[in-house]
């Protein structure tokens, strides 16, 4: 810890931080790269910050280490579903984002999008099939009006992970058996075609959202695949996205009311397709935007002035709101 930091500006918290990451989603090693970045900024910020691989022995992890806040720097299930929320509630620990409900339903994308689509939302049309059931592609397309390309994804998953866009009969049973692998729920959706853009909200200081610019995503082969998220040079981001003033106001507007509509708070990221028309639709919301050297939100942030250590504060006042809520609660 540097004099300057702790001399210059007052820590928000002398409390003892874990950044908890990794767990044993499919999405492990991008949280633990998030995990990574996030401790390395809590510390040059003078905070006590300590690094927690989460596995089976969290609950003593948490006591040994004696843990007062928890910055969470998991993705996917187990860690971004409202499970690790549950539990660290059940131990008085408050932590940074969304709560259980909020969790639970932004990670589940067949429940966001029923909730979106009850508020206006407009969201692509689509259907669910479950693992085991027997459907071909020629009686869903007909049954739900769709036509080619589809994408079929797991209903649980993050990073694009089971992620298929199905072009032709002869791709749909791979595509269902890949999405099963992951999730019992395959959501089949239109493939809308277009750009893909996505809004980042961030907790604002006086307790109202703060909506980032927002980034238009140029993936190799128009397909914004996990190698195309992570990997350093594949994928082009344009920030602010090149969209016009109307589009960018209703983009805005659709990511703050996605957010508001789900009860989220702290970080979120909310992603979209413009039509080649100009029209906006939510894909899914992500509660628990990554942190890594080529994640979305820090990019977002850094074209609002905002640095990356001060976006990690910035998260972590979410833990603090929820501090003094869990201590009202429990009237102390």
């Amino acid at each position: 810890m540097s004099e300057r930091h702790s001399t210059e500006r007052p820590l928000l918290t002398r409390a003892r931080i874990g950044v908890l990451m990794g767990g044993q989603s499919a999405e492990r090693e991008v949280s633990l790269r998030t995990g990574a970045a996030v401790h390395r900024s809590l510390v040059r910020r003078g905070y006590d910050a300590v690094a927690i691989d989460v596995g089976p022995t969290l609950s003593q992890d948490l006591r040994d280490r004696k843990i007062d806040l928890a910055f969470l720097a998991l993705h996917g299930p187990g860690g971004e579903d409202g499970a690790v929320q549950g539990f660290l509630e059940t131990l008085g620990i408050p932590y940074t984002g969304s709560g259980i409900q909020a969790s639970a339903i932004g990670m589940h994308k067949v429940t966001t999008k029923t909730l979106l689509a009850s508020a206006r939302i407009p969201v692509p049309a689509g259907t669910v099939v479950k693992r085991g059931e027997k459907v071909s592609s020629a009686t869903l397309l007909r049954a739900e009006k769709l036509r080619w390309p589809l994408v079929v994804k797991p209903a649980s998953q993050g990073s694009t992970i089971g992620v298929t866009i199905v072009r032709k009969p002869s791709q749909w049973r791979d595509a269902l058996t890949l999405a099963h692998r992951y999730d019992v729920d395959a959501m089949v959706e239109a493939y809308i075609p277009g750009h893909e853009v996505t809004v980042s909200i961030i907790g604002g200081h006086d307790g109202s959202p703060l909506v980032l610019p927002a980034v238009e995503i140029v993936a190799p082969g128009g397909f914004y695949d996990f190698a195309a998220k992570y990997e350093k040079g594949k994928t082009q981001y344009l920030c602010p996205a090149p969209v016009s003033a109307a589009v960018t106001r209703q983009i805005r507007m659709l990511a703050l009311r996605t957010y508001h509509v789900l009860g989220c708070e702290g970080a979120a990221r909310v992603d979209f397709r413009i039509t080649p028309r100009g029209r906006p639709v939510v894909l899914e919301i992500n509660t628990a935007p990554g942190m890594t050297e080529t994640s979305l939100l820090p990019m977002a942030a850094a074209q609002a002035r905002i640095d990356y250590d001060e976006l990690t504060e910035r998260i972590l006042e979410s833990a603090l709101t929820r501090a003094v809520a869990l201590t009202v609660r429990q009237g102390k």
